[in-house]
């Protein structure tokens, strides 16, 4: 996805870290210079473990690690360790799992109706529901999808995808359905973008529960700065290589591993929880022009084509207290008559349309 792509939809994976202070760079410019921590060297209790990359001539791995464990305990510096993918977790589930595919897209463009996929990601693994961890063994799959046209100088400078590396490929239809079959929930961290593209592509994803990982958990209620991937896995002291769709997924399952400390349960755990409340998506239809910042700022979003501000809630009880907010807050007290629309989690953020209601302020 291009720098210009991500930001339009302000979902970008690797833009400048948001909310960071503002001598952040100078702290990862001194970090960067450390080579990476040996294999199995276990961080964060979440069974992520730092990678056996090259090193420096004449600097022993276990030196560098030592290095870094000493910078990180001084309140001055910060260590960030290159992500490696976990193949399987030695969690031992407790009672039941659920089966959740994280899914990422890279694409020519932004229009799912004109443009295309480039690669298509899934990573397959199974969650304790009593604890909300990942357990056993992580089935991936990566493939690459000609797209039938030049792939755009964009997409090509952020992905590194060339139409020499896609041409003649096709995505692995059989696999793909193999790693769908008795499948929870499909994850994915903007999946606004990714569900109309994959749908179009793949039918049967119409017929799962989806979940984004972007707009289904308040990361702002959770302290962080930014809900952007490559942000929320530097603050919990991991960086990767962004846009490709395999570590992309990788990136996202660790970040979701974490608890979130506002919750008290990790962000699977809440992803799972979320499939069981209807989402909507309520229209500010004629707000006054003079409370655009205010909805702005509230995080609603202004579609072009109807004219109106729109945000998504996560349950009956948003919905009536962001009806009571904008009564009071936009329309000055004055009867309005909004148009709401629900989903339930096999319908939300497709492309589809779901079931219209309106609320009489």
């Amino acid at each position: 996805m291009s720098n210009s792509m991500a930001s339009q939809l302000g979902f970008g994976f690797d833009d400048p870290i948001e909310g960071a202070p503002a001598a952040a760079p100078k702290r990862r410019k001194t970090k960067s210079t450390l080579p990476p921590a040996p294999l199995a060297t276990p961080m964060l209790d979440l069974g992520v473990f730092a990678p056996a990359s090259p090193v420096p001539a004449g600097v022993a791995s276990q030196d560098a690690e030592g290095m870094a464990r000493q910078l990180e305990q001084h309140p001055d510096y910060r260590v960030l360790r290159r992500l490696v993918p976990v193949q399987a977790f030695a969690h031992q589930a407790l009672g039941p799992v659920a089966r959740l595919l994280i899914l990422d897209t890279e694409t020519t463009g932004l229009d799912h109706g004109r443009d295309k996929i480039i690669e298509l990601a899934l990573l397959r693994v199974d969650v304790d529901t009593a604890t909300g961890l990942p357990t056993g063994a992580v089935t991936v799959y990566d493939g690459l999808q000609d797209p039938g046209l030049s792939i755009p100088k964009e997409a090509r400078e952020i992905t590194g995808i060339t139409d020499e590396m896609v041409k003649g490929q096709q995505l692995d239809e059989a696999r793909i359905a193999a790693m769908l079959e008795g499948i929870d929930l499909v994850v994915a961290h903007n999946a606004g973008f990714d569900r109309p593209f994959v749908e179009a592509r793949l039918p049967q994803f119409a017929n799962v529960n989806w979940a984004c990982s972007f707009a289904d958990i308040d990361w702002k209620s959770e302290g962080r700065g930014s809900a952007k991937l490559s942000y929320l896995a530097n603050e919990l002291g991991w960086f990767y290589d962004a846009h490709r769709a395999e570590v992309d997924c990788h990136a996202l399952l660790t970040v979701l591993m974490a608890e979130l400390p506002g919750l008290g349960q990790s962000g699977l755990a809440r992803l799972l929880a979320s499939t069981q409340t209807p989402s909507y998506r309520l229209q500010a239809t004629g707000a006054p022009f003079d409370a655009k910042d205010l909805l702005k700022t509230r995080g609603y979003r202004w579609d072009a084509t109807g004219k109106f501000w729109h945000t998504r809630l996560g349950s009956d009880e948003a919905l009536q207290a962001e009806c009571a907010w904008l009564k009071e807050a936009v329309y000055a007290g004055r009867a309005v008559r909004l148009q709401w629309e629900r989903h339930d989690a096999k319908s939300r953020y497709s492309s589809r349309a779901g079931t219209i209601g309106w609320a009489q302020l």
